[in-house]
């Protein structure tokens, strides 16, 4: 059991039989009251941020959640494939609401992390960087800085980000996940 004061940050706990995680927490004395935690939380299933404060007779229970290695094999008129752990036979369908913002960036054989919570899927972690080709980028003209030297490329997954103006079509760059933001250049064509 988890009490109150025991919901710091990165910390999982269960409530009204959804899995929770806490973002942010502060805790608060004021005088003449009763100490509080005001927190932050997600539910791990809806994807919902809820600010909420709890009190010193709360406690909670902290939730057991799995992670298990998995790899994306490919994707088919809004199903994701997934091979669990290491066995090909096992394999798995994703609908597109649970990845969310993950599928601008999953490319075959991507290795992902699947967190399970009472034997239901509720999150795929995708690495925080990955490695894609640029499959159309316009030309970087000599002396264009007017936009900031930057231009909108698209990746071969599909996704359109920002890079510098010399990326060009063909090279291999490296992208945060998390962001969706150009990192850097790993091989050029």
């Amino acid at each position: 059991m988890l009490s109150y004061s025991e919901l710091r940050a990165g910390v999982t706990f269960v409530m009204d039989g959804d899995p929770y995680q806490v973002l942010e927490y502060n805790f608060l004395r004021m005088q003449q009251r009763k100490p509080v935690a005001q927190t932050k939380i997600k539910n791990l299933r809806t994807g919902k941020v809820i600010n909420r404060t709890f009190h010193q007779n709360e406690s909670f229970v902290e939730a057991d959640i799995e992670k298990e290695k998995s790899k994306f094999l490919y994707a088919h008129r809004g199903e994701y494939w997934f091979q669990r752990g290491g066995d090909p036979k096992n394999r798995i369908i994703l609908k597109e609401d649970l990845l969310g913002n993950a599928i601008k960036f999953l490319v075959q054989n991507t290795e992902v992390i699947l967190d399970t919570f009472k034997d239901e899927i509720i999150n795929v972690e995708i690495p925080i960087k990955i490695d894609l080709k640029v499959t159309q980028a316009p030309p970087g003209v000599k002396g264009d800085s007017a936009q900031g030297g930057s231009k909108e490329i698209i990746l071969e997954t599909g996704a359109k980000i920002t890079s510098p103006l010399f990326i060009n079509e063909g090279d291999i760059i490296r992208v945060n996940t998390q962001t969706g933001e150009y990192v850097e250049r790993v091989e050029k064509k």
